[in-house]
């Protein structure tokens, strides 16, 4: 009995602890580490003048800030334009390949530094999920 109260008393804690972590808006940094944006947590992209750039709605659609459908993420991690070309997609370690499953770059999920096949650093993004973090840098949806 007392190992399941301190299992239930654990998992309440990490419920917890993500409800915050996603309470709060996730910072996008450039390659010098100088902020440029943020997604907040209803899916909102914007610049460092806090000018909307767009947004991630929950079913996956990417639109842009006139609200124009731009593209669209699916449940596979993979992502597409707005004529629903695929355009590319994620594994789940961060790795970020292109339409022809060439490698385009990594997210590291622990640190949130953005890389290109390369390894040269093209930003930073803490706190946001992998597929947002590639449409952003690798797909330009919002530049």
């Amino acid at each position: 009995m007392k190992t399941l109260m301190r299992n239930m008393i654990l998992l309440v804690a990490m419920f917890a602890l993500c409800g915050t972590a996603t309470s709060v808006a996730q910072t996008l940094r450039d390659a010098s580490y100088n902020y440029v944006g943020k997604i907040a947590p209803n899916g909102t992209v914007r610049n460092s003048e806090y000018g909307s750039l767009g947004f991630f709605n929950n079913d996956g659609t990417i639109a842009n800030a006139k609200n124009k459908v731009v593209g669209r993420i699916d449940s596979k991690m993979q992502i597409f334009d707005k004529d629903g070309e695929r355009l590319g997609f994620v594994n789940s370690d961060g790795s970020v390949f292109d339409g022809d499953s060439k490698p385009l770059g990594k997210i590291d999920i622990k640190s949130g530094k953005v890389t290109n096949d390369e390894g040269d650093v093209l930003g930073y993004a803490n706190g946001i999920s992998i597929q947002r973090v590639a449409a952003y840098f690798f797909f330009d949806f919002f530049k």
